[in-house]
């Protein structure tokens, strides 16, 4: 490993045991390394070895692949490109192949709108509305969404959103089901 990656790595361990709220013999404890050993490999006087770091990821939670990922700039810096359809533009918040499985979005809907009807499909949605009102018709339930409030719902259950007298915007996690299902130009590449 290069230099800086050893101590991207190192940083890593260290937060995550820290996120969870554990010692050093915690984690020790759970990925049968000595806690001074394991001190040492958060500090940098001890070399990273393969299998030490194989059962430190596994200890806190993580793939061996996350944990020595190396750090780039390449995907921070999300720029996105408005896609108008029929009354709603859209604003991918996301990278094209989230490996969290899901597709972030801004969207604005305005009353014209064009909708088949309620969509139907596996899976679970959430948004939150940042400004406007959103009436979500859910089954045979009709709920307003105001600005500041979120809702999860179901997918399965029959669901339509519109915007209520006036453009709405909302910020919108949809699963690859949901996607599809909305935001039917985007196509996703299967994952390989």
């Amino acid at each position: 490993m290069q230099e800086d990656t050893e101590s991207i790595v190192r940083h890593r361990i260290r937060g995550l045991r820290l996120a969870r709220g554990w010692t050093l013999d915690t984690l020790a404890a759970r990925c049968h390394v000595s806690a001074s050993t394991l001190s040492r490999i958060e500090t940098g006087r001890q070399r990273l070895a393969l299998e030490q770091l194989v059962a430190i990821a596994k200890a806190l939670g993580t793939s061996l692949d996350q944990l020595v990922e190396p750090e780039g700039n390449d995907d921070v810096v999300i720029r996105p490109e408005p896609e108008v359809m029929g009354g709603t533009t859209f604003w991918l918040l996301s990278r094209e192949r989230d490996r969290r499985g899901v597709t972030i979005a801004k969207m604005r809907i305005t009353e014209e709108r064009t909708l088949e009807g309620p969509q139907v499909h596996p899976g679970y949605e959430w948004f939150t509305v940042l400004t406007g009102v959103v009436r979500l018709q859910l089954g045979t339930r009709t709920i307003f969404v105001y600005p500041g409030q979120a809702v999860e719902f179901s997918t399965m259950v029959p669901h339509l959103l519109e915007a209520h007298q006036g453009p709405a915007e909302l910020l919108t996690i949809f699963d690859q089901d949901g996607e599809q299902a909305h935001l039917p130009g985007r196509r996703r590449s299967p994952k390989k």
